[in-house]
């Protein structure tokens, strides 16, 4: 039974013969309905007692004992889960050298989840690059770092409604053949993540290596220069064969 919430065998076996008990039992009596050796009975009943999971009482000289009701179990477990996560919360990761390893990251929900804390953690900078209905979940949190003084700037990939000041939209020609979703983010100009689907499946590299973190900023500007220049010359650029070929070829 409490195996599940970090208790030992033996723990959750005394437990359950004591809740499932209509009387008090003594250590005997708990060894014959726990299975728990004779020999270990006390130490396990002892711990148990300064966890909180067990009442003990001396009747004349026979010590008895009785289960902590699984209400108050459950009430205890929840208020130390969450104690637990608040402290993990506030738990600020101290690096003392450069990670130059490029890191590999799968599971589309883990990738987003390391996004948003990526850029709960910028201090100066940011800047990010993915489709429209990707950056919408991050929107709000950006437009609070931009709030906060973080210089903030994004290229969406199609229409995103947002107060974001720094803002590009580049709008993919319609007859693309290599339309893939992609995210690129970059933090205070020292670490970076890009994911993309291969197979289907969403995959990532993050690192804080700077010659790659170098080379994927200049691949942001370039997509920022490339938004501009479609945009305000788009007439020219559609009735251009060659350039429209090799815009069809870009994968955004």
């Amino acid at each position: 039974m409490l195996q599940n919430f970090g208790f030992s065998q033996y723990e959750s076996q005394v437990y359950e013969a004591l809740i499932g008990s209509s009387m008090p039992l003594d250590a005997t009596s708990i060894v014959n309905y726990s299975n728990v050796p004779k020999a270990k009975i006390y130490e396990v009943l002892n711990k148990m007692i300064e966890k909180g999971l067990v009442l003990n009482t001396m009747a004349g000289k026979k010590k008895l004992y009785s289960a902590v009701s699984l209400d108050i179990i459950i009430k205890k477990l929840t208020a130390e889960f969450e104690q637990d996560i608040k402290s993990l919360k506030s738990y600020k990761v101290k690096r003392t050298f450069t990670d130059d390893y490029v890191w590999n990251l799968k599971d589309k929900a883990s990738i987003s989840a390391s996004i948003e804390e990526l850029i709960a953690q910028a201090e100066h900078s940011i800047l990010l690059s993915a489709w429209n209905t990707q950056l919408e979940q991050y929107r709000p949190l950006l437009e609070q770092k931009e709030k906060d003084g973080i210089d903030v700037e994004i290229l969406t990939i199609g229409d995103l409604h947002t107060t974001l000041a720094n803002t590009s939209t580049l709008h993919p020609m319609e007859n693309h053949d290599k339309l893939e979703p992609s995210q690129l983010l970059i933090v205070d100009d020292q670490s970076l993540i890009f994911a993309g689907i291969e197979n289907e499946t969403w995959k990532a590299i993050k690192t804080m290596s700077q010659p790659l973190v170098k080379v994927f900023t200049d691949f942001f500007y370039h997509d920022v220069a490339l938004a501009y220049i479609t945009k305000k010359y788009h007439n020219q650029l559609i009735h251009d064969e060659k350039i429209t070929q090799l815009l069809t070829r870009l994968r955004y």
